[in-house]
């Protein structure tokens, strides 16, 4: 899998974890996905949340200095609607772990 899809794909993963997107984490993920500059097809991916197990282990693979960008970007995700719900936050801490930071 490509990193840049799977990074996207925990993005959307915690963007999702309260159940809902609002029109402002589409809007975050478009925005990541368009700086990670994902095509038509590895967009789908995330959309559909297609490849998430593999995702973690591909993150978790890569430097520690870009694990802890993704983990910035992660929290931006979970603030961008003003809230953080409890699915949020323990989507965070899951996947904090998982990357083992």
């Amino acid at each position: 899998m490509d990193e840049r899809v799977a990074q996207c794909l925990l993005v959307a993963n915690v963007l999702v974890a309260d159940g809902m997107m609002s029109d402002l984490e589409r809007g975050f993920l478009r925005n990541v996905m368009d700086q990670m500059g994902l095509d038509d097809a590895s967009r789908r991916l995330v959309t559909d949340l297609d490849g998430l197990d593999e995702a973690e282990r591909v993150v978790a693979t890569l430097p520690e200095p870009r694990r802890r960008e993704l983990l910035d970007v992660l929290l931006a995700a979970v603030l961008v609607d003003g809230k953080i719900s409890p699915h949020e936050r323990t989507m965070v801490d899951r996947i904090t772990g998982a990357l083992g930071l």
